[in-house]
């Protein structure tokens, strides 16, 4: 499928297992021809797309969508900073006012939203 965005996105808390929202949203996206890349605590493949584990290095992201809650994110601030994407999206459960104050400082911008409701209603 030819993408129909650049907005090449990271799931980040990416699953294997089909019936975790991280799993359904990498689904999506690729149905949707946007560019995914994913990093999990296991690595496997989802629709086509590799887990990745660890902090592999990527480029050119423009979006992240997290499935991780707020005790799990910590370890990622400084790799999140470091890709430089162009927002945060803090899926229902994931919010923290302090990745988002550190976004923020870096230029990224942030919102809660729900990124399965945001490619199913067009605005993602």
């Amino acid at each position: 499928m030819i993408p129909k965005s650049s907005k090449h996105t990271l799931v980040l808390g990416a699953s294997l297992n089909p019936e975790r929202f991280s799993n359904i949203c990498i689904n999506e996206l690729v149905d949707g021809g946007f560019p995914v890349s994913a990093v999990g605590l296991r690595s496997g493949i989802v629709a086509g797309v590799n887990i990745m584990t660890g902090f592999p290095e990527l480029n050119n992201i423009h979006t992240v969508t997290l499935y991780l809650g707020p005790k799990n994110q910590a370890q990622y601030y400084n790799y999140l900073v470091k890709l430089k994407p162009a927002r945060i999206i803090f899926n229902p459960g994931t919010w923290n006012p302090e990745l988002a104050e550190l976004a923020g400082r870096h230029g990224i911008s942030t919102e809660q939203k729900c990124t399965l409701m945001m490619i199913s209603g067009g605005y993602f």
